[in-house]
């Protein structure tokens, strides 16, 4: 059984904090994706080959949750959305750079 303090005692690297955050099937991608531009629902959809609504949707949503991307309504004709980095997602950039050139 594990404690909440073993828990706790588990994340002592910033790194693995980081890894947790980008875990997924499409978060690494949709987070290098906003670092080039900001994102568009469909257009996404088109450019991860192999992704499909509704896992893309909840990736999304789960990185606006820990604070990552934000959700902008841009009110123009026509109606849409775009997600952008957070502050904390643009701190992140260099680590993120760093992870990348390791492979």
């Amino acid at each position: 059984m594990t404690t909440q303090k073993e828990a706790q005692s588990e994340e002592t690297c910033p790194a693995q904090g980081l890894l947790k955050l980008l875990s997924g099937k499409w978060k690494p991608e949709l987070f290098r994706l906003a670092v080039e531009a900001p994102l568009r629902f469909s257009s996404v959809l088109r450019q991860i080959e192999g992704s499909n609504k509704q896992t893309l949707s909840v990736a999304l949503k789960e990185l606006e949750e820990v604070g990552l991307l934000e959700r902008v309504v841009i009110k123009q004709k026509p109606l849409h959305v775009e997600y952008n980095l957070t502050e904390k997602g643009i701190s992140l950039i260099p680590i993120f750079k760093q992870l990348e050139s390791i492979s």
